[in-house]
């Protein structure tokens, strides 16, 4: 067989969506589907939703792009809402969460090369971590399914194991540079990182003159019902990576970063053609606009709720396939007995419930910030449905 004309990387389904509207997909042959995965957390605000349509339609016939080289009132704007919002003093706009991600490396690197200690380059980060697909994002992760072929790799990095404190602290020497962790992992099974965990990391690195660098490409934004996961656990990074919903849809990331972590990111250091663009800073307006409403993330943090309490209410029916629920808000977990990826398959086929699968056999429940209780009680209904009749494959 030839090679496709979409390189064949992805194992893509049956699913073709041609149209969305609020949190449900339409294929193109008409099938309506429950879009519980909201493009891996980045549909915040769902599908085709107004304000955010309605601003990048008005910005695509005003300016879509402009070389960095000019001023950017647009980008700037957004910069100052995001560091009013945040523990940023500074923000980088990329296009894409892992762009962001080797943003916040060359920080982290920068910072104390500027310091004077061009040997501190080593962070340590996580076992089952996602940091993304560059070059730099898999040399930050010891997972042998994104690297292996793509050696060799970046060094400068050691892997400590999740939520093992000590383990961390005893890797610091005089080479680190700081940590990178993800509060909540995502494509790792929603492992949520203890608050004993994340408060000491913050510690050493105040001990150590070293950088908290968090990346919260999936679980920020919302997404966990605080505006960033890091608000749960009342610490700060100096050094953040986010995306996905940042545009709601449309292609964008963002490094954020305390004056004094980002003193070494001077003329020159870096750069992207496309970073930040009107077109992008329109979106990303737009999105912020709503994220940012009176009321809105208490209502994530209320419909996440609603949503675990109903998912720990229907396990008990179905003790022989689940496990557990994990998670923060809308960023939810349900841990199976049996592999996930197949009951994803299941629900997605026979049930048009779109949901996503993630290491450790769970099944990541990912909607549309803007989901209601009646959109949570049809997606327990259909995982309810699909589990009385799923019939897991046993390991032997």
């Amino acid at each position: 067989m030839p090679i496709t004309p979409l390189m064949p990387v992805y194992p893509r389904c049956g699913v073709r969506p041609v149209r969305g509207q609020g949190v449900y997909l339409y294929g193109e042959d008409g099938a309506q589907y429950l879009d519980f995965a909201s493009g891996i957390a980045v549909n915040a605000l769902g599908h085709a939703h107004p304000a955010l349509t309605k601003a990048i339609a008005d910005q695509a016939a005003t300016l879509m792009h402009v070389s960095n080289l000019y001023g950017s009132p647009q980008g700037e704007h957004l910069a100052q809402r995001l560091v009013d919002a945040t523990f940023a003093d500074t923000v980088f706009f990329t296009n894409s969460g892992a762009e962001a991600v080797e943003c916040a490396i060359k920080t982290a690197r920068r910072y104390h090369f500027a310091n004077g200690h061009p040997e501190r380059n080593t962070l340590i980060t996580f076992d089952t971590a996602f940091h993304g697909r560059t070059l730099g994002a898999i040399s930050a992760t010891n997972q042998a399914k994104m690297r292996d072929g793509f050696e060799p790799l970046l060094p400068g990095f050691k892997y400590a194991t999740f939520n093992d404190l000590d383990g961390a602290l005893a890797m610091i020497d005089d080479s680190v540079a700081g940590f990178l962790v993800e509060p909540i992992q995502g494509e790792g099974g929603i492992r949520v990182a203890t608050p004993e965990f994340l408060a000491g990391l913050r510690k050493a690195c105040d001990e150590h003159g070293l950088l908290l660098v968090l990346d919260e490409v999936q679980c920020g934004y919302g997404r966990t019902g605080k505006f960033f996961a890091h608000e749960l656990y009342g610490i700060t990074p100096d050094i953040m990576s986010v995306a996905k919903g940042i545009g709601g849809g449309f292609p964008l990331g963002a490094c954020l970063a305390t004056e004094e972590a980002a003193k070494g990111m001077v003329f020159g250091t870096h750069g992207s053609t496309y970073g930040g663009n009107p077109l992008a800073m329109a979106a990303a307006g737009a999105v912020l606009d709503v994220v940012l409403a009176d009321g809105f993330l208490a209502n994530v943090e209320a419909m996440g709720a609603r949503l675990r309490a109903s998912l720990e209410q229907m396990i008990p029916n179905h003790d022989h396939l689940f496990d557990s629920v994990r998670g923060h808000g809308l960023m939810l977990g349900l841990k199976l007995k049996s592999d996930s990826r197949r009951f994803v398959e299941h629900c997605r086929d026979n049930y048009g419930l779109l949901l996503v699968s993630a290491g450790e056999n769970v099944v990541r429940i990912l909607p549309p910030l803007v989901v209601d209780e009646t959109h949570i009680a049809e997606c327990v209904e259909k995982l309810s449905d699909a589990a009385r009749v799923y019939v897991p494959v046993s390991d032997d």
